[in-house]
C-alpha cells in the first residue's frame, strides 16, 4: 500500500541569502532533518526582506494546500526583520503584541542583565517588536537566542516561523517542532544507502536506473556525477521510506542489487558505502 505523502514547504526569507552573502544552510539542514522524519519537502522558495515578497510567496505556498509551511528568518529586532509583517498580510490579520511572547523576552534580558551582558533590564520598541506576533499565533520558546520561533494554524495547515541564525533555528525546531512533524508522519522510516559507479558514463546509467526505478516504484535513484582523473564516477543514492526498518531495507536491497547486477554487465565496477537508517 502507498504511503500517503504529507507536503512541507519551506520558505527562507534575507537578502543576505539573495545577494549571495551566506550560504542558506538552513534549507539544506531543515530539508534533511524533515526528509529524516519521513515528511517530504516539496519546494524550498528563497525571497528578500519584503513584506510583499513574503506575503506573496506565502500566499503561493497556502495554494499548493503543504501540511507545514516552514519560514526561517527575519524575526529580529532590525528594521529589516519583516516575516511576520509578511505572515499577517498574507493571512490578513492584525499584528499584536503577544503576552506570552513578551514574557520570554522580559525573562532573557533579565538574565543577560544577572550575566553582566547588559547594564539594565529595559523593553525597548525595538525588543518589543520580536514580541509583535499575527493574532491567533503562539510564541515558540528560543533556547538559544532571544527572538521566539511563531507557530499558527490557517485552515489545516501549521505555519511556523523560525529564526534565521542556524543554531536557534535548530534548537527551536528540535524541542518545539519535530514532535509536531512526528505525529503526521507516524511510524515510519526512511533508509538511504549510496554505491559508486565507475567505468560507465551517466547517459550509459540513464536507462537502467529508469528500468530499476520502474521495477521498484517505491526506491527513488539519484546520479550524482563526480569526475575524476578524467574517469566517469557516479555516485547512485537510493531512498525509501516505509512503515518499518525492514520493509525499507527490503526495498532498497532489492533495487541495489538488480542495478548493481546491469552496471557489471555493461563492464562497470560498484562500491557501496554504509547506510543510513532514520526513524521518525
Amino acid at each position: 500500500m502507498a504511503r500517503i505523502v504529507q507536503p512541507i514547504e519551506i520558505i527562507c526569507i534575507g537578502n543576505e541569502i539573495l545577494i549571495g552573502k551566506i550560504l542558506n544552510t538552513n534549507a539544506q539542514w531543515l530539508a534533511k532533518r524533515i526528509t529524516a522524519l519521513g515528511l517530504t519537502v516539496r519546494r524550498i522558495t528563497t525571497v528578500g526582506d519584503d513584506i510583499d515578497e513574503i506575503s506573496n510567496s506565502l500566499r503561493e505556498a497556502i495554494q499548493r494546500n503543504p501540511v507545514f509551511i516552514i519560514t526561517t528568518g527575519g524575526l529580529g529586532p532590525t528594521f529589516d526583520d519583516k516575516t511576520l509583517e509578511g505572515v499577517a498580510k498574507a493571512l490578513q490579520r492584525q499584528l499584536v503584541v503577544h503576552g506570552q511572547a513578551l514574557k520570554m523576552l522580559e525573562e532573557k534580558y533579565r538574565r543577560f542583565v544577572e550575566e553582566g551582558r547588559i547594564e539594565r533590564l529595559e523593553l525597548t520598541p525595538h525588543r518589543v517588536k520580536m514580541a509583535v506576533l499575527p493574532e491567533g499565533a503562539k510564541p515558540l520558546f528560543n533556547p538559544v537566542g532571544t527572538a521566539p520561533g511563531v507557530i499558527m494554524k490557517h485552515d489545516d495547515m501549521t505555519i511556523i516561523a523560525l529564526p534565521g541564525v542556524p543554531s536557534e533555528m535548530k534548537a527551536i525546531l528540535e524541542d518545539s517542532v519535530v514532535p509536531l512533524l512526528k505525529q503526521v508522519a507516524g511510524d515510519v522510516t526512511f533508509f538511504e544507502i549510496s554505491i559508486d559507479a565507475t567505468q560507465i558514463m551517466e547517459s550509459d546509467l540513464a536507462p537502467l536506473i529508469d528500468r530499476v526505478m520502474h521495477d521498484n516504484p517505491y526506491v527513488y535513484i539519484k546520479s550524482h556525477p563526480k569526475f575524476e582523473e578524467r574517469l566517469p564516477h557516479i555516485e547512485l543514492h537510493f531512498s525509501t521510506t516505509a512503515e518499518d526498518s525492514s520493509t525499507a531495507k527490503n526495498r532498497v536491497s532489492k533495487a541495489l542489487i538488480q542495478i548493481s547486477e546491469m552496471i557489471q554487465a555493461k563492464g562497470g565496477k560498484i562500491k557501496s558505502s554504509k547506510p543510513s537508517i532514520k526513524t521518525s
